[in-house]
């Protein structure tokens, strides 16, 4: 096995169980506990794998309103915008686009009365031109990752 295809075996093994033992990863894997840890400190230093936390249900803990937020940025403002935007413990992702908007930037309410209010308070940004608000209905499929190929 070579050592690029231990490393995306042993990212699979993580996203599977994100909590394994060095043990098991090595039982799994048919390496040694020494040989695991070796990979894993790598891939951590290399900033491949940035930690380890659970995955989360919002919408049983009462965040069951999503919205996505489209924004036009005036001029050369949009790191600032951009930083602005991830400050917001609610948004959960923020995208430099290319397109008709320049971000895209999804946050998580409690109710679409805290959604508006939300938005309010961002789109008093002066470098803020133009917005469009999407809540989101039904989601199909939200925080996936998925298993890297390996030979």
């Amino acid at each position: 096995m070579t050592y690029e295809n231990l490393d995306r075996k042993l990212v699979n093994a993580l996203l599977g169980d994100g909590r394994a033992s060095l043990r098991s990863l090595g039982e799994d894997l048919d390496v040694s506990v020494t040989t695991v840890s070796n990979h894993l400190s790598d891939l951590e230093e290399d900033g491949i794998i940035e930690g380890y936390t659970p995955k989360v249900d919002y919408d049983k803990l009462g965040y069951d309103v999503t919205a996505i937020l489209q924004l036009k940025i005036e001029g050369s403002s949009l790191p600032e915008v951009t930083d602005s935007l991830r400050e917001h413990d609610q948004m959960i992702s923020v995208y430099e686009v290319t397109g008709d908007y320049d971000i895209i930037a999804i946050g998580k309410f409690t109710d679409t009365d805290g959604m508006n209010e939300h938005i309010k308070e961002l789109l008093v940004d002066p470098e803020i031109k133009e917005s469009n608000t999407s809540v989101v209905l039904n989601a199909a499929s939200e925080h996936e990752q998925f298993e890297l190929e390996t030979e």
